[in-house]
């Protein structure tokens, strides 16, 4: 029986994270998941929100954006338009981001470019929570 899975997360621009770890915690589209070893396999969408990797004792905090995550017994593949370690995140530069899009909010927007906005937020809003809650 396998004591770790093995976590591989993927972006557009690069693989961001691939290892062994003890747990993952995901942020689904219908609530939190958590994910150890040997766990039923499927198929789930996450939103924007905090994944968190635990190692032993260690946690690692990151931003995720929109994607999907496989779940076999050993394994997660998360696929996200976004995926940013908390130390990383730059919070002035990200809040910056989230009132230029609540200010393009406000404006006459077609369909397609609010859906744009709207992930924009999204994304915006995960990071800084994220980023906020590892600083306490």
């Amino acid at each position: 029986m396998a004591n770790t899975l093995r976590l591989t997360i993927v972006t557009p621009e690069a693989e961001v994270f691939s290892g062994e770890v003890d747990m993952v915690t995901l942020p689904g589209v219908d609530g939190e998941l958590g994910v150890f070893p040997m766990h039923t396999p499927l198929m789930t969408q996450i939103e924007p929100g905090e994944l968190v990797l635990r190692r032993g004792t260690e946690e690692t905090h990151m931003a995720v954006g929109e994607g999907f995550a496989e779940i076999t017994g050993d394994h997660v593949t998360i696929i996200t338009d976004m995926a940013i370690e908390a130390d990383s995140i730059d919070e002035a530069a990200v809040e910056e981001a989230r009132r230029r899009a609540e200010a393009r909010l406000a404006e006459k927007l077609s369909a397609e470019d609010a859906a744009l906005v709207q992930a924009t937020l999204a994304r915006a809003t995960a990071q800084l929570k994220v980023k906020r809650a590892r600083k306490r």
